[in-house]
């Protein structure tokens, strides 16, 4: 149950403060409007750290089924705890989505553009290509798990109270370099727990939820992190065991 609730808040604070720096850039009349995509990646960058320092020292600090599933495959977490995991994480991006509904109740209204009220809670491409999309997702979270098998190697460990915030500058790095394709969900839990908010919620003026390409955000980090953690146990694992 420590686990349920930890990974619960902290994906709570991760869709709140990733998300709301979305709707903070896209939706009219907000202070932030117009401020551009490395607006939307800091925002995602500080909204990991924040929320991986929260909870770290409780469960790890996943906030992600796709960590979860990444860190089970290579027998750092128990397969048995993954349900819990995964609750908490599927939860925490429901409830986060209706945060940042409520803390930009008045500018869904005013914002008549029904693409950018969507992005506020899910992701959808710029170019839509399932396939080209499926293969950014796998890139992105290959390379999100791989930093986060080196930077959490218990036989090489990062000083604990730097660590979420390396991993913030990854995320961060990945928004900037791999983010404009897809928008880079890299996490399921952020983007279907959201989505599902923008589909049953009474957002004003919303459009469809894009239910064609929710399996993309899903499926696509799943592949990614079993990839990222067989490119590092392949490579830099076995690396350091011949140098050392």
């Amino acid at each position: 149950m420590a686990i349920f609730l930890a990974e619960l808040i902290g994906t709570i604070l991760l869709v709140l403060l990733g998300n709301g720096s979305v709707a903070n850039v896209l939706l009219r009349r907000s202070k932030g409007e117009k401020g551009g995509w490395i607006v939307i990646s800091t925002g995602w960058g500080f909204a990991v750290a924040v929320a991986v320092y929260t909870v770290f020292w409780i469960s790890g600090g996943h906030i992600n089924p796709a960590v979860t599933l990444g860190l089970c495959y290579a027998g750092r977490t128990s397969w048995d705890l993954a349900p819990y995991y995964f609750s908490g994480q599927l939860l925490g991006g429901f409830v986060g989505g209706i945060l940042v509904w409520l803390s930009y109740f008045p500018h869904w209204k005013v914002t008549e553009d029904k693409t950018k009220k969507l992005l506020c809670f899910a992701t959808k491409p710029a170019i839509r290509n399932l396939v080209w999309n499926l293969a950014t997702e796998i890139i992105a979270t290959a390379v999100l798990l791989i930093a986060v098998m080196a930077i959490f190697d218990p036989s090489k460990p990062v000083n604990p109270s730097i660590a979420p915030y390396i991993v913030g500058l990854v995320v961060f790095s990945i928004g900037v370099s791999l983010g404009g394709s897809t928008g880079y969900a890299i996490n399921p839990a952020r983007d279907l727990g959201p989505r599902v908010v923008h589909a049953i919620f009474p957002i004003s003026g919303k459009g469809d939820s894009d239910w064609s390409y929710a399996w993309v955000p899903v499926l696509g980090p799943a592949i990614g992190a079993l990839l990222g953690v067989f490119i590092y146990q392949l490579t830099i694992d076995r690396f350091y065991a011949l140098a050392y």
